[in-house]
């Protein structure tokens, strides 16, 4: 299977789509697999859920072994050990494969942003494959591995998983440790789960998840209590927005008649708490956090950053902390506001993203459209819930669409139960050889 995998993963690397920064080499992979061997003659498979299971590991998270870049060579340095999370996984007996593109520094939903090449869309190369976890969403949506890490602060695990046609899972903030993970905003950020399926995220989950007492904003988070889904809140039609993406109207469109069918209540709500708390992100103090992780490398090397996330970032270097607290402040009464709108249905579904883009046209506008990719997800780590993506059709050109459910933190395995529901009404579908569940 190992072979395999790098046979794939060569074929790849060989075309435009750029999804591997770092890989093992066949000789080291082998070596993990003779030593995985040798851990299951002294114990019993229950004990090694994941065993010999591949897996990505996106290049701004700890893996021993390989260089962390965050996608910059200036940046990159040597891990003395992989993240908790990874090795988590691998005391499981996931065998990671190596490290993944991505937006330089986690800024970006699109997978243009890195001097590594460009991450392109996994059905049509012409379109973007979203971002930041580009390269983590390609080597699953393209058979490499069976399941991979990315992380997501505005987006970054939800998009590039709709895109692709893939789940994607955007876990509580805290339910898995970030220690050992590059900060895009620290007190924001989460490690996200691609994989083929609900099914195959939940026993990821199940691994990786757990409270680290070193990482100061891990959180011991109990899951919240098994739920009957029935009635589910969208947007109201006014707010809802797919900039011009007809055919992504009508996959939504779609979707929701499927719910109806299946007897669940849709229920239309006030979408502009959400809305209001999304634009804080890239427009007020949270910025500033993402500034705080690149100032040292911005005062030593600044052309090291791209143009386009420097564009971004420095002007954060000028915000006051009257600015900043209240951007606190304005936080805290749309929590309250969402909060309220939540607690009147079991969870919410949106369109991950309203548009998808082509490479050429996210390269002409690239701040403007990005943008756009983060009307659906902006809010969700500011405003502290769990979110699952989830396919939902393609377009008439195959490009597939997805949707987003989300509910208040610590709820992830009812989202996951919830999808996987709906898996099991979908038409069977064909999964890939590295499919877990097989």
């Amino acid at each position: 299977q190992l072979t395999a995998v790098l046979e794939q993963a060569d074929t790849h690397a060989a075309d435009t789509n750029k999804i591997w920064i770092s890989r093992f080499s066949a000789q080291q992979l082998l070596d993990m697999a003779t030593q995985l061997e040798q851990r299951l003659a002294d114990t019993d498979l229950n004990s090694l859920p994941l065993y010999g299971i591949p897996f990505a590991v996106k290049d701004n998270i700890d893996l021993l072994g390989l260089p962390t870049t965050a996608g910059c060579a200036d940046f990159a340095y040597q891990p003395t050990e992989s993240a908790m999370v990874v090795q988590r996984l691998i005391d499981a007996g996931a065998i990671p494969i190596g490290k993944t593109n991505l937006d330089q520094f986690a800024t970006g939903l699109n997978g243009t942003r890195s001097p590594y090449g460009i991450a392109r869309n996994s059905v049509n190369p012409a379109y973007i494959a979203g971002g930041s976890s580009s390269g983590s969403a390609l080597a699953v949506a393209l058979g490499q591995v069976s399941f991979s890490l990315g992380t997501d602060t505005a987006g970054s695990g939800r998009v590039p998983a709709a895109f692709n046609g893939l789940v994607g899972l955007k876990p509580s903030c805290g339910l898995l440790s970030t220690r050992g993970v590059v900060p895009a905003c620290r007190s924001l950020d989460c490690v996200s789960i691609f994989s083929l399926d609900s099914a195959d995220a939940a026993t990821v989950l199940a691994v990786a998840a757990g409270y680290d007492a070193a990482d100061p904003y891990s959180r011991d988070r109990a899951p919240a209590a098994l739920q009957t889904v029935q009635r589910i809140g969208i947007p109201a039609a006014d707010q809802l927005q797919f900039f011009g993406d007809a055919e992504y109207a009508a996959c939504f469109d779609k979707q929701c008649e499927r719910l109806l069918s299946q007897g669940y209540q849709l229920v239309e709500i006030d979408f502009s708490p959400f809305l209001a708390a999304a634009k804080l992100l890239y427009s007020g103090a949270w910025v500033a956090e993402r500034y705080h992780a690149l100032q040292p490398l911005l005062q030593r090397s600044p052309e090291s950053v791209l143009p386009v996330i420097r564009q971004i970032v420095e002007p954060a270097a000028h915000l006051s902390a009257v600015q900043t607290f209240d951007g606190f402040y304005q936080l805290a009464a749309y929590k309250r506001q969402a909060d309220q709108v939540l607690s009147t249905i079991d969870l919410i579904m949106t369109p991950t993203a309203g548009r998808i883009f082509r490479v050429d046209e996210m390269l002409a506008d690239p701040i403007a459209l990005n943008n756009q990719l983060g009307y659906y997800t902006n809010f969700m780590n500011l405003l502290d819930y769990a979110a699952l993506a989830i396919p939902s059709g393609t377009r008439a050109d195959g490009l597939p669409f997805g949707v987003t459910v989300f509910a208040d933190a610590g709820h992830d395995h009812n989202l996951l139960a919830f999808a996987q529901r709906l898996e099991a009404k979908a038409e069977s579908k064909t999964k890939s050889k590295t499919g877990m569940t097989q």
